[in-house]
């Protein structure tokens, strides 16, 4: 199996996000990562899903996705025409004996301390899986408490939007 990231744009409308999920329930595919959010048009959304399946599913699962009327445009963002990235929020063990260990690994993965008491500290950091996984795997150590992770967000490089078009649609069928 292999891993697909999909840009979903659809009508923003309720009910979508269920209809959309749904359809990958009903093929069996596991989903790796979704997040849903507002686009720079009110009238569309932009579902990130990322998908375990293989190629030839993966065709299946488009073209019943465009058979959904909410749905307006998929494009798969692959990593290197792509910039993906995940929020991560960890709650760690950070106590005065601690702490400078704990900042230091911090300040080395490009993170953020965003809230910090006497026994722990809430660290914030954005970058890649990869990325985000060594972090933790820094951090066990000292006593990682609490772990919250967002889906992959992305968006393809260049100058081009994918909502460009979509909202001509959207506007036409009004």
């Amino acid at each position: 199996m292999s891993r697909h990231t999909l840009s979903v744009l659809v009508e923003n409308e309720p009910g979508v996000l269920t209809r959309v999920a749904g359809l990958f329930a009903r093929r069996a595919f596991n989903i790796h990562s979704l997040a849903v959010g507002p686009t720079e048009h009110e009238e569309i959304s932009r579902i990130t899903v990322v998908v375990d399946v293989e190629d030839h599913p993966l065709e299946q699962v488009t073209k019943q996705l465009n058979k959904l009327v909410q749905v307006i445009k998929i494009v798969e963002l692959d990593p290197e025409s792509s910039v993906q990235r995940e929020l991560l929020l960890v709650k760690v063990r950070a106590d005065a004996a601690a702490r400078s260990g704990v900042l230091e690994v911090v300040e080395l993965f490009r993170a953020h301390v965003v809230d910090v008491t006497p026994d722990a500290v809430v660290i914030e950091a954005t970058g890649t899986g990869a990325k985000l996984n060594a972090l933790l795997t820094a951090l066990e150590p000292f006593g990682v408490r609490e772990i919250v992770k967002s889906g992959t967000l992305a968006i393809g490089r260049g100058p081009r939007s994918i909502t460009d078009r979509a909202l001509e649609r959207v506007v036409r069928s009004a």
